[in-house]
């Protein structure tokens, strides 16, 4: 659109005035600190400028814990991040956390070029390392919601509660297409069907960073406002697909496989922007993902275009070789070479940025490659505006915790419950709803009353843990179903009831709830090779629903074998790892909200059958991928 000689000349006095003012302050125009100027004309100025010291420092993430004002000036630190339960101190509050990562700011801007850090966190379903924060249900359970607006309305929650704590960067989400669910991250995937996870992707990326414009360039990374967050899809590529479900292990499939199963969502990802990619630990056909320069830099690179910058898992150069750090000088050159852009080397800085300094000094890693690292770590950095804002905005406090993203995630709960069965068989009436009318009513199991339990992994701590304590804010199960229930209803709460006491008081009893699933864990502590329901999870089922009509609901992060217990309960709702709001079960339980939820993921009757997933050619389920029984609501409140 052609500019009026009127607007060119009010443009040409603005420019004009600009250059005036700095010549009077005395000060040079610089073209990177003109937020006017195109954002690669930006990137390359400010890379001209910087030594081969400064370039390497931006291309280093360092934890928290080591980040001091002297650390981030001397070594040029690019970034910094928050391992799993790493906090400035407990029960931590918004302003606190602001506060550190201002002061770790304001020592990235005193540097020669005033570069400033980008602080990462794993934000993976809510800010789940901060206290007080709104818990989301884990990605297996969004994907039984199969509800995408709801999923980025969550992406946008996560990030306001991100930003309100000064964090601008989270490593979500994860896209992985788990295919195995004795994985022990197969709750941070929304499915095992790859058009279902490309579908959750896209709308959690517009969510967390924003809705990219019609005509964005593919691949360009794009953060749209000062509540939106740069996203991290992971773990680059096949995570979810390796042997027997191995955290970490070997992902063996050909090459056409791996693309059509495991790289749709990366894509979706780079179409909507995402700003960063993480890789995976694992291999791909005995080739490390770290080294692997056919899919970092051939493919993720340069076929799907990406423009973002590719960022490693924890610590992930140490694991190339074995036994770790043993050839570390080696293992740094194959990652830079693959493609690998900033590396997470929470404490061993000083031994890398010395390593990468000798190595370009030397001619074994081309000035070229870091030069193209650190501009994708500009890029970024530029998208999102932290040249202009680089500090924390203490006016965004209120969003930690705040009761709208709280509502979001209570209608989440509800959304991703699945009813796998209502009613014995023979039975002339549907086991749910539950009258809120009951005179009597049991509630057992270990996690009817247990915030910790219902949260999972990734949740103030990076394994998680048992109990009320942990999150600040929530509703268990059991809270939520006194508030549910009629204020003449009287609600014994056993967590693991006597049989033979049971037997004498069950007539008592019009129902009971019975709550009962996997602790929680992460990562490779969540690898199960028999994904049986920890004890005394089964003697709690038989010995309640053999005496007491029964719901059970199932809280894990993945489906158990269930099959032996079925015959006994009279309902079963797989309630996934719904987090914080409890309330959101028993919206469902007694009837406000009708079931809808679907199976994410084939549910097997036993584990010698797995690996199955919906299409295999041998596939005989207990309850088939895209399962669930639904209910209307019953009309009362």
């Amino acid at each position: 659109m052609a500019r009026s000689p009127a607007a060119t000349a009010v443009a040409c006095l603005l420019v004009a005035a600009v250059f005036l003012t700095t010549a009077a302050a005395g000060a040079e125009y610089v073209k990177y600190k003109d937020p006017k100027q195109p954002i690669n004309e930006r990137v390359q100025d400010l890379l001209s400028r910087m030594t081969l010291e400064e370039k390497i420092g931006q291309m280093s993430q360092i934890e928290r814990a080591n980040a001091t004002t002297e650390v981030i000036e001397k070594y040029f630190i690019g970034s910094v991040l928050s391992g799993g339960g790493s906090v400035p101190a407990e029960k931590a509050t918004a302003s606190v956390w602001q506060k550190m990562i201002t002061a770790m700011q304001k020592a990235a801007l005193k540097t020669r070029l005033g570069i400033p850090i980008i602080y990462g966190i794993d934000a993976v379903h809510g800010n789940n390392n901060v206290y007080n924060a709104t818990i989301f249900p884990h990605n297996i359970g969004l994907g039984a919601t199969r509800d995408p607006t709801l999923v980025k309305r969550i992406g946008e929650a996560t990030a306001h509660e991100a930003r309100a704590t000064g964090i601008p960067y989270t490593f979500a989400p994860c896209v992985a297409v788990c295919r195995d669910p004795r994985w022990g991250r197969c709750y941070e995937s929304y499915s095992e069907d790859t058009r279902l996870v490309q579908l959750m992707t896209s709308n959690m990326v517009t969510g967390l960073q924003g809705d990219v414009p019609a005509n964005h360039p593919k691949g360009v990374p794009f953060v749209g406002g000062s509540k939106k967050v740069a996203g991290c899809a992971k773990h680059f590529v096949g995570d979810g697909g390796t042997q027997r479900g191995i955290n970490e292990n070997n992902t063996v499939l050909s090459f056409h496989d791996l693309m059509r199963i495991h790289m749709p969502p990366y894509d979706n990802a780079v179409i909507k922007g995402i700003s960063t990619v993480m890789i995976s630990y694992s291999s791909f056909n005995g080739v490390k993902m770290h080294e692997n320069k056919n899919l970092i830099t051939d493919t993720l690179k340069n076929k799907m275009n990406f423009r973002g910058f590719v960022i490693t898992d924890w610590q992930a150069v140490d694991r190339i070789t074995n036994p770790p750090h043993q050839h570390y000088y080696h293992s740094i050159q194959e990652t830079i070479h693959a493609g690998i852009d900033m590396v997470m080397i929470p404490y061993d800085y000083p031994e890398f940025v010395a390593d990468l300094v000798k190595q370009v000094k030397q001619g074994q890693i081309r000035l070229d490659r870091v030069n193209d690292a650190v501009s994708r770590i500009l890029r970024v950095k530029f998208t999102m505006g932290l040249f202009e804002d680089p500090l924390p905005d203490p006016r965004l406090h209120k969003e930690l915790g705040a009761q709208e993203h709280r509502a979001i995630a209570r209608e989440a709960v509800r959304k991703s419950l699945v009813l796998l069965k209502n009613g014995k068989k023979g039975d002339k009436q549907a086991m749910l709803p539950l009258s809120k009318k009951a005179k009597k009513i049991l509630v057992a199991g270990s996690h009817a009353h247990d915030l910790g339990n219902q949260c999972g992994g990734w949740t103030i701590k990076r394994q998680g843990e048992s109990g009320n304590n942990l999150t600040g804010v929530g509703t268990t199960i059991l809270e939520a179903i006194k508030k549910a229930v009629s204020k003449n209803t009287t609600v014994d709460f056993v967590e693991r009831p006597d049989k033979d006491d049971l037997a004498k008081s069950a007539g008592d009893y019009e129902y009971a709830v019975v709550a009962v699933g996997e602790p929680p864990y992460a990562e490779t502590a969540g690898d199960n090779q028999n994904l049986t329901i920890p004890a005394p999870g089964p003697e709690v089922i038989k010995d309640v629903c053999g005496l007491v009509k029964c719901v059970v609901l199932l809280v894990s992060g993945r489906p158990l074998v269930v099959q032996p217990y079925v015959d006994y309960m009279d309902a079963l709702v797989a309630a996934w790892l719904p987090g914080t709001e409890g309330q959101g079960v028993s919206d469902v339980l007694f009837g406000d909200y009708g079931f809808t939820g679907k199976l994410p993921r084939t549910w097997f009757k036993t584990v010698d059958q797995l690996p199955m997933n919906y299409g295999d050619k041998r596939y005989d389920p207990l309850f088939p991928f895209g399962y669930g029984i639904t209910t209307k609501a019953a009309g009362h409140k």
